[in-house]
């Protein structure tokens, strides 16, 4: 038995585009206007105005500003600046590459092995360290790896060499890392608490062995978590300040450090110093891109 659907009368198809709001706009600008305006004048209009003093050159306070071309962007290219933009790069690299290596196994116990009942309270226990200030994290590291500090002196209550960190690379690279650590271990968790446990089962059962299992079932379904986490990681690093500071001395320049000299340090070169800005932010936007390309799965039909 059919039943046939009559066709709907002219006069209710009128009546409904009476009902219907005229300014459908209206109601998504109100919501969005106070967060656009706090972002137009926070975020871009600053931004703007740097790309405006880059294209000066040797602009200092005070001076009119009259742009003139990209002698400052040129400058960058040369091969003094592009080693500190190139060990800029290195240390969050490498920072990147250490929380992997070290937060993975954590978000992996805390993901799959750690009681259900205790993962909230150990994620949040994990986390701690990002309710204190970066700048006291690390003057703590400060007086761990100083040369009469607590890791030197346990190193030679034991009969060991003592290290010379502080002041080098590889203390900016503990600090970096133990400062990022966390962020890395909450994607990664996010990611491993949703991982399928029957494909590793299957895997198992059809002959694979568990290294095979790890690279060929877990890390293609971590994947958007890895890459997330990574590049979350990898764009904090590239413009941070405090670590390589305090704990690489002068002889870790890095580009957030180097933008800091253009503008408050002794040059007072606020054309090269806001082209140094503009690439970074450049950079970073690159990077946020990709995150937003590759750092979720594309839904399959």
């Amino acid at each position: 038995m059919t039943t046939k659907i009559r066709d709907i009368p002219d006069d209710i198809v009128g009546l409904e585009k009476l009902n219907r709001p005229r300014f459908n706009f209206i109601q998504p600008l109100v919501l969005l206007a106070p967060s656009g305006i706090w972002l137009l004048l926070l975020l871009v209009l600053p931004t703007l105005i740097i790309f405006q003093l880059s294209l000066v050159p040797n602009i200092r306070p005070g001076d009119i500003v009259n742009p003139s071309g990209f002698d400052n962007y040129i400058r960058i290219v040369d091969p003094l600046y592009l080693h500190v933009i190139w060990r800029s790069l290195t240390l969050a690299l490498g920072t990147t590459a250490i929380c992997l290596i070290l937060g993975f196994p954590v978000a992996y116990w805390i993901a799959q092995i750690a009681p259900q009942r205790w993962r909230n309270l150990l994620v949040l226990g994990f986390v701690l360290p990002l309710w204190t200030s970066s700048l006291l994290r690390s003057y703590a590291w400060i007086t761990i790896l100083r040369p009469t500090g607590l890791l030197n002196s346990l190193l030679s209550s034991v009969g060991l060499p003592t290290l010379e960190l502080l002041n080098r690379t590889p203390a900016v690279l503990i600090g970096m890392s133990y400062s990022l650590l966390p962020y890395m271990v909450l994607i990664l968790y996010a990611s491993l608490e949703k991982l399928d446990r029957r494909l590793l089962e299957a895997a198992a059962d059809l002959g694979a062995n568990p290294v095979e299992a790890f690279w060929k079932v877990t890390v293609p379904q971590i994947a958007p978590g890895i890459t997330a986490g990574s590049l979350l990681v990898l764009i904090t690093a590239l413009g941070d300040f405090i670590d390589p500071e305090l704990l690489g001395g002068a002889s870790s320049m890095t580009a957030a450090r180097l933008v800091y000299n253009q503008f408050l340090g002794v040059t007072q070169n606020w054309g090269f110093g806001s082209a140094l800005s503009m690439t970074l932010i450049l950079a970073v936007s690159i990077a946020i891109a990709l995150l937003i390309k590759f750092g979720e799965p594309t839904p399959k039909e």
